[in-house]
C-alpha cells in the first residue's frame, strides 16, 4: 500500500515539473533562456538542441544573446529561430546572435494566458489519472485476500491518497494564477 502511495506522489510531482517546464517555455514580458530550450538547430545535418551547440543568456530582461561555440553554426542558429513558431528576429553581428524581445501586445497576452490555463487543467487531468490508478490498484489489493488488508486499511489509503490529489490540484492552481500574473503584468 505504502508504495502505491509513494509512486503516486512521485508521478504527481513529475507532472508539477512537466507543468513548470511548459510554464519555462510560455514568453511572458521578460526574456527567459528557456524560451529556446527546445529549438533544434540543423548542425552538420543533425537536429541538435540549441544549448549543445551555444551559450544562451539574458543580459536585460528584453534581450537573449545566442554564442554559437561553432563560428561555421551561426546561419544555422539564426535560420533555427527565424522558422520557429517563437515570432522571434535575430540580429546577428558575427560574434553574438541577439535576440530583442518586443513588448507583447494585450490580445497575445490573453491568448498567452489561454495557454497557461490549458497547461493547467491538462495537468489537473493527469494528477486525477494517477489518483484513478492508485485507487484501482489499492480495490485489487483489496481483492487479492492473500494480502490480508481490510477495507478500512483500503480506504484509508484512499483518502490519503484523495488528500495527496487535493494537495496538487490546489499547487497546479498556485501556479497557474502567478503565471497568468505574470503574464498580464506590464
Amino acid at each position: 500500500m505504502e508504495e502505491i502511495k509513494k509512486d503516486a506522489e512521485e508521478r504527481m510531482l513529475k507532472a508539477m515539473t512537466v507543468l513548470e517546464r511548459d510554464f519555462g517555455k510560455l514568453r511572458t514580458g521578460r526574456a527567459s533562456a528557456s524560451l529556446l530550450d527546445d529549438l533544434k538547430v540543423d548542425y552538420y545535418g543533425k537536429p541538435t538542441p540549441i544549448g549543445q551547440i551555444a551559450s544562451v543568456a539574458t543580459p536585460d530582461s528584453r534581450t537573449i544573446t545566442v554564442q554559437p561555440w561553432d563560428k561555421n553554426s551561426f546561419s544555422q542558429v539564426e535560420k533555427a529561430i527565424l522558422k520557429s513558431d517563437l515570432g522571434l528576429t535575430p540580429v546577428n553581428d558575427g560574434k553574438l546572435i541577439r535576440i530583442a524581445l518586443p513588448a507583447l501586445t494585450e490580445e497575445r497576452r490573453k491568448d498567452l494566458v489561454k495557454v497557461a490555463r490549458k497547461y493547467g487543467e491538462e495537468t489537473k487531468v493527469a494528477v486525477r489519472n494517477i489518483r484513478r490508478e492508485a485507487n484501482d490498484a489499492l480495490k485489487k489489493l483489496e481483492k487479492d485476500k492473500s494480502r490480508g488488508y481490510s477495507e478500512d486499511e483500503v480506504k484509508k489509503a484512499q483518502e490519503v491518497v484523495q488528500k495527496l490529489t487535493d494537495g496538487y490540484v490546489l499547487k497546479v492552481d498556485e501556479k497557474c494564477r502567478s503565471k497568468e500574473k505574470e503574464i498580464m503584468d506590464l
